[in-house]
């Protein structure tokens, strides 16, 4: 009796005592496949779902060589290599965008220098008639919206898919590096000018820009456009003299509807690539290439190794290092794709490998 009654206590005690915390979430390597040879990277990637993701970039680049067009695609298990569309030839992919299984673009670049732009659809991936004379570097989508990014004879261009063509847009003065697209007359571009790091508001007519850091050198390649008084761009805030190789500091800039103003972040150097949304659509995630801060006082190399990943609640930021992968180094770009509706991101990018070489480097959280 005594015992049954010990046993009893005991499991009315256990139900009291909190299930011991889970595994805290992190960030974790996931492997490309087989296929992919060596000397490989990855430029961007486009989620639509749990179980579709897109990412482009390069493989098999030698001393000399140029590489291969590079395209995987996430199947909700395993990243697969795709077939590319009409003849071989030889360069690379540079950007992806998607906003559905099978609404997308992708563009890159050959060894002429020429445009090569993908177009997904129904029926797969297929080669799209590029616009003449402009080389393309980036396409985004968003809000209904496609744009491409590129230059001609020299001097900047901007491009919006109309219909069943692609119509020229003015530039805002400077360099646009980046875009957020809302709506046809609700455009966000980050870049840079001679005054420093720059955002553009593109209202249908005509773009506003106003310089959000004026320090030297300093630009933003990344925005992301919450709401009408929620803006967020991340960039490098550059530096004025100093030795050969000084880090430069990382930039995040905030708009409150009001004015721009600057948000610090808990590294100290290195270049803000990315930018994604959380579950929410408030700003998510921030991805820092190159990251380090100071080490202790007197502490050789005074610098030491800084969080790759930025996570955001709405008031502060939890950082997260990039997990270790056995035979690479750290990840030298960073590009965040979110998967819509829920809290998972992927990253992808380019990693330091043996002896100089370099390989794909895929992460996800979530």
């Amino acid at each position: 009796m005594a015992r049954r009654l010990l046993v009893a206590a005991l499991a009315v005690a256990m139900t009291l005592v909190p299930a011991a915390a889970a595994d805290p979430l992190s960030w974790q390597h996931v492997p490309v496949p087989a296929q992919v040879r060596p000397q490989a990277g990855l430029h961007e990637a486009a989620a639509t779902g749990p179980e579709r993701a897109w990412a482009v970039g390069t493989d098999a680049v030698g001393r000399s060589a140029p590489g291969f067009p590079l395209l995987l695609r996430w199947n909700g298990t395993a990243w697969q290599r795709q077939s590319l569309p009409g003849p071989a030839w030889q360069g690379e992919l540079l950007s992806v965008a998607a906003t559905s299984a099978t609404e997308g673009w992708a563009v890159g670049r050959d060894t002429a220098g020429g445009t090569r732009l993908l177009r997904l659809d129904d029926s797969g991936w297929r080669e799209s008639r590029a616009p003449r004379g402009v080389a393309v570097t980036k396409v985004v989508a968003g809000g209904g919206e496609t744009w491409l990014i590129g230059s001609r004879d020299g001097a900047q261009a901007l491009l919006r898919r109309d219909g069943q063509n692609w119509r020229d847009l003015p530039v805002p003065p400077g360099s646009v590096y980046g875009l957020h697209l809302l709506a046809a007359d609700d455009v966000w571009a980050a870049g840079s000018s001679g005054a420093g790091a720059t955002v553009s508001h593109w209202d249908g007519q005509a773009w506003q820009q106003t310089v959000v850091n004026g320090f030297p050198r300093s630009g933003v390649g990344t925005v992301l456009a919450v709401s009408p008084t929620e803006v967020w761009a991340g960039g490098s805030a550059g530096f004025i003299g100093g030795p050969v190789g000084r880090p430069i500091p990382p930039l995040l800039m905030r708009w409150n509807g009001t004015e721009w103003s600057r948000v610090a972040v808990p590294t100290d150097f290195g270049g803000i690539t990315s930018l994604a949304p959380g579950a929410s659509g408030g700003l998510g995630w921030v991805a820092v290439a190159r990251s380090q801060k100071w080490g202790p006082p007197g502490s050789q190399p005074p610098l030491v190794p800084g969080p790759a990943f930025l996570a955001w609640d709405g008031s502060a930021f939890t950082p997260y290092d990039e997990p270790a992968v056995p035979g690479e180094g750290a990840s030298s770009a960073l590009t965040l794709a979110p998967v819509p509706g829920t809290a998972t991101v992927w990253s992808v990018g380019r990693a330091a490998g043996p002896e100089g070489t370099f390989a794909p480097r895929v992460l996800r959280f979530g």
